[in-house]
């Protein structure tokens, strides 16, 4: 599926959905201020605070508090970490209307999953948070370049690899890959077909990156590697991101499987591949010359 594809499933769940209506559910209440009302019940908000948690600007955050308090469904009390600012929570009157919504979009809500298997449920739910921690990590990942390596960026790259590799521990003397000999050439590496590599850079600097290339001694299969970010990149998508573009060249190239090695202290690239459809395997594949890696993962593309 292609962006334009994608818009328009979409848009046409929001028209089902009846998100473009005035009113939400039955109820003279607007979507807006359905969203004010579920967020005000966990706790107490300030119109900034309401306006970061719905994603809109402090205008309309402001005007859907001023409607709801004039309408009776909220109250509002002082800060008591700041008296100059005003916390709005929900009414008596507020509370029950949030909770006969709740009860009327959750029939509606169930009425729809009755047309779905409990298969197809678990892959909706999991599909759809994916999606959204898609849209939040291209929000985060604003004013960074993903571009493919170049050789003027060796050094800086192979000065990635050496820092994080120093931070985990992963010495050149244990058969990782920072004991690489090509290490300070990785434009040549991935210069060959069937490979590419990829770097993160912000105001002009090499922050991090990854590639993929053939796996020696495999037939049509490939490996993730040389996947480092330094600190200051990291909780931002862009390990998922560049692992989802190289399996997307991958299979460009006629890769039949993806194969990656790591190491147990990276757990949380560990996640992200598992995320990513990777599967542990008991045994090493091809000839990587990383024995230390006692983590090994496949991907069937």
């Amino acid at each position: 599926m292609d962006a334009a594809s994608l818009r328009t499933q979409s848009r046409q769940l929001v028209r089902e959905l009846g998100m473009l209506d005035r009113q939400c559910g039955n109820l003279d209440i607007t979507p807006v201020q359905a969203h004010a009302l579920i967020e005000l019940e966990c706790q107490p908000l300030s119109v900034n605070q309401l306006a970061a948690r719905l994603k809109v600007d402090k205008s309309n955050a402001s005007r859907t508090s001023a409607s709801l308090l004039n309408a009776g469904l909220l109250t509002t009390q002082a800060d008591p970490e700041d008296g100059r600012k005003q916390l709005s929570r929900l009414s008596e009157q507020g509370q029950a209307l949030l909770d006969t919504l709740n009860q009327s979009l959750n029939q509606q809500v169930a009425h729809f999953m009755a047309q779905l298997d409990q298969d197809e449920v678990e892959a909706l739910a999991q599909s759809l948070r994916r999606y959204t921690k898609a849209i939040q990590a291209s929000r985060q990942q604003e004013g960074y370049l993903l571009r493919l390596l170049t050789p003027l960026d060796n050094a800086a790259m192979a000065a990635v690899v050496r820092r994080v590799s120093a931070e985990h521990g992963l010495t050149a003397d244990k058969g990782y890959g920072v004991s690489d000999p090509t290490l300070d050439a990785l434009s040549e590496v991935y210069s060959s077909p069937g490979s590419a590599f990829w770097v993160v850079e912000k105001d002009n600097r090499i922050l991090g990156g990854g590639g993929i290339a053939a796996l020696a001694g495999e037939e049509a299969v490939c490996e993730l590697q040389k996947m480092y970010f330094l600190p200051e990149l990291r909780g931002k998508g862009f390990a998922r991101r560049i692992a989802a573009t190289a399996l997307k060249f991958a299979r460009q190239q006629q890769y039949q499987a993806c194969y990656l090695e790591t190491t147990a202290s990276l757990q949380a690239a560990i996640n992200v591949y598992k995320g990513l459809g990777f599967v542990r395997i008991p045994h090493a594949m091809g000839q990587t010359g990383h024995d230390a890696c006692e983590v090994r993962m496949l991907k069937t593309l």
